[in-house]
């Protein structure tokens, strides 16, 4: 067995100093890796230099455990941010917990939203039923901005199937040429997700079995009935599509953002 990388876990201000320009970079490693398989692509984003520092980003959500899984197997010490919007679902902190012990991760870093933020914009917590994009923005999208700023890159669980807006999802992001995004299960389907986690016997998000595909929120995120798309519980009955840590200038990033 070949000993396991450490990867770098202190934070610091990104300079960029050694690095190219993230939109040549993105183009480069999609190009390079296009055909790899989903574990190859965290392997080597946890070791090619021109990804840089790596942070995984997980809601350790209904398929989070899958991603999170693989990243333990190349590496248990990556940083592994968790925004804890103050408004999950008791079962997710429960499992959040239940997967960093069984995976032995060892840098899971909980981040919550700024205390006086909170307490400004949203005293009562409900903002969600009014404004559910500033609830987002204050909760979740802000606090992983200022999480990040010590990175490079970070990986996500984004997949293709996930609906409209990630069908064209590469293996690699630019995001807004302040970062790159990873994206490892771009290809992989609900079946593919499925199979690795019988085949690994990996604990299930207990809300899965009540008819919840996709998790948020508690009071954002319903079940799911047979035949609908999995994410058509968040935000039922709206216009909104994502939570916002997946869009630059406004737009949801869908694909590799061309340089400005």
């Amino acid at each position: 067995m070949r000993p396991e990388p450490i990867t770098r876990i202190d934070a610091v201000p990104v300079s960029g100093a050694n690095l190219r320009p993230v939109a040549e970079r993105v183009a480069e490693l999609n190009a390079r890796y296009k055909h790899h398989a989903a574990a190859d692509v965290m392997h080597h984003a946890m070791t090619d230099p021109q990804v840089g520092r790596l942070a995984m980003v997980s809601s350790f959500g209904a398929e989070s455990v899958v991603l999170l899984h693989m990243a333990a197997v190349t590496n248990r010490h990556v940083p592994v941010l968790f925004i804890d919007t103050e408004m999950l679902f008791a079962e997710t902190l429960a499992y959040q917990l239940e997967l960093t012990e069984r995976l032995r991760l060892t840098n899971v870093q909980v981040i919550k939203p700024d205390p006086a933020e909170v307490a400004a914009k949203d005293p009562f917590g409900l903002l969600h039923k009014g404004n559910p994009d500033a609830c987002c923005d204050l909760r979740k999208t802000l606090p992983l901005q200022t999480a990040l700023l010590g990175y490079d890159a970070w990986i996500t669980g984004r997949k293709r199937y996930q609906g409209k807006t990630r069908a064209a999802l590469d293996f690699f992001e630019n995001e807004g040429d302040i970062r790159i995004k990873v994206n490892p299960l771009a290809h992989w389907t609900s079946e593919d997700l499925r199979d690795y986690m019988n085949e690994n016997r990996l604990p299930r998000h207990p809300l899965v079995a009540k008819g919840y595909p996709s998790i948020g929120c508690a009071p954002c995120t319903t079940p799911v009935r047979e035949g609908e798309d999995p994410r058509a519980g968040r935000w039922r009955n709206t216009q909104k599509e994502e939570c916002g840590i997946h869009i630059v200038d406004g737009k949801i990033v869908r694909g590799s953002v061309a340089a400005g």
